[in-house]
């Protein structure tokens, strides 16, 4: 199993935590990199979200031989017979722990700021990290939240070697891991884009997952699976329609991605939040994706993202919208250039509005003139080929459009706060000319 990211190992990791929901658990990160993971964990099972700050005690001169733990609160979880065989003087383990008491404070307070600590006593408490490799950290985990008075311990992971998995059953009461293969060298082997966490990343989620949740009819809506009918091809998608809905946005993904896309999909929720609707649903098959010519031909993309509407429209008698990305919007304005030459073509059956996030809209260059719904192209500042792209593309357009440059932002919008600005500027763009 080969994980695209965090965020992807994540919404993988919370389907196979489902079963927990009614439990009421806490999820706990481990960080850096396991705070992206626990963050979607977290969303999808309602969850509070905190950081699990724990600093192993390795004995002096053999650092890789742990004599215990410490966490937050004073929690101190020792091996007293690791002690007794190294050893060593009492005052060169207690100068150990003295300088991992200084490190663990500074980390809590770099990651949590000012907030209290989410407490843990006679709570089910699920403890997340993007992977394992010995599983020395995980355990000492799994104590320091047991000695702070978890009701019931869960380790879940993506991906740990066999044996791991099979030590770490002994420290959590349950242990959940996705994938765990015999050929294991490295965790980042097992993820296409395993780039370091920053500092910064974490406190942003840890932030955002524990402010308030925003007003309006979506805040808790959740999507629901459904099944496209493509012209005769079903597609899986997930139709999410806040109470109350004014409208649905159609997401079309771009090259190597799905439904499933967590930047898409951070974006629909915020849709979601606004009360509008949203459809992620899978452009491509599994076996089509195999070939990559298939993404990036645009006009049987587009044809196909028109059925899906049509098949939308029998369902929900909303104004609908496009949200694209990549090649995906590409798709988007070519489908919505071809509703509004229909001979049926106006504000009922046409597209509404349309967004490009890091798009290629100059692949539907011959069809960009013909589209009639009000465009908003949003590219990141550092993402200079693209940049140059959509604003040739801007030229070709003869709607009400827009070009928004995200400062900082590359490609993917992967910076603290980069994808946050494009979900606001997508919500205020379909609000305006979509919600009637």
């Amino acid at each position: 199993m080969l994980f695209l990211h965090r965020t992807d190992a994540g919404e993988r990791l919370a389907e196979a935590l489902g079963h927990l929901r009614g439990a009421d658990p806490v999820v706990l990160g481990l960080p850096r990199g396991g705070v992206p993971v626990a963050f979607r964990v977290a969303r999808a099972l309602g969850a509070p979200l905190d950081v699990i700050v724990v600093r192993k005690l390795g004995v002096p001169y053999h650092r890789e031989l742990g004599f215990g733990a410490i966490g937050e609160g004073g929690v101190r979880v020792v091996n007293e017979d690791i002690v007794r065989s190294s050893r060593v003087r009492p005052q060169d383990l207690a100068a150990v722990e003295h300088a991992e008491e200084a490190e663990l404070a500074r980390q809590a307070r770099r990651f949590r700021g000012e907030r209290p600590r989410v407490a843990l006593a006679g709570r089910t408490v699920i403890v997340v990290d993007d992977g394992i490799a010995t599983g020395s950290t995980a355990a000492a985990a799994c104590e320091v939240v047991r000695a702070q008075g978890a009701a019931r311990v869960v380790l879940a992971v993506p991906v740990a070697p066999p044996d791991a998995v099979a030590r770490l059953r002994t420290a959590a009461d349950e242990v959940v891991c996705l994938s765990a293969p015999h050929a294991f060298r490295a965790v980042g082997e097992w993820y296409e884009d395993f780039s370091q966490t920053p500092d910064e990343e974490v406190v942003a989620l840890l932030a955002r997952a524990s402010a308030p949740p925003g007003p309006g009819p979506g805040a808790d809506v959740r999507a629901t699976a459904v099944e496209v009918d493509a012209g005769g091809l079903a597609l899986a998608g997930d139709l999410a329609l806040p109470e109350g809905a004014g409208a649905v946005v159609v997401f079309a993904h771009g090259s190597g991605s799905s439904r499933r896309s967590p930047r898409n999909r951070a974006v629909a929720a915020e849709l979601n939040r606004a009360g509008l609707g949203t459809l992620l649903f899978d452009l491509l098959t599994p076996a089509e994706e195999a070939d990559r010519a298939n993404v990036f031909a645009i006009e049987p993309l587009a044809g196909r993202l028109a059925e899906a509407t049509r098949w939308l429209r029998r369902r929900v008698p909303l104004p609908i919208g496009y949200f694209g990305a990549s090649t995906g919007a590409a798709a988007a304005l070519w489908a919505a250039a071809e509703a509004a030459e229909a001979p049926d073509g106006d504000a009922d059956t046409g597209i509404g509005a349309v967004v490009s996030r890091g798009g290629r809209p100059d692949l539907a260059g011959p069809r960009l003139a013909a589209v009639r719904a009000p465009t908003l192209l949003v590219v990141g500042s550092r993402d200079t080929t693209v940049l140059d792209l959509n604003r040739g593309a801007q030229r070709a357009l003869r709607c009400e459009n827009r070009l928004e440059i995200v400062p900082g932002a590359t490609h993917l919008f992967e910076e603290p706060g980069a994808l946050d600005e494009v979900a606001a500027l997508a919500r205020d763009w379909f609000a305006r000319h979509l919600v009637r």
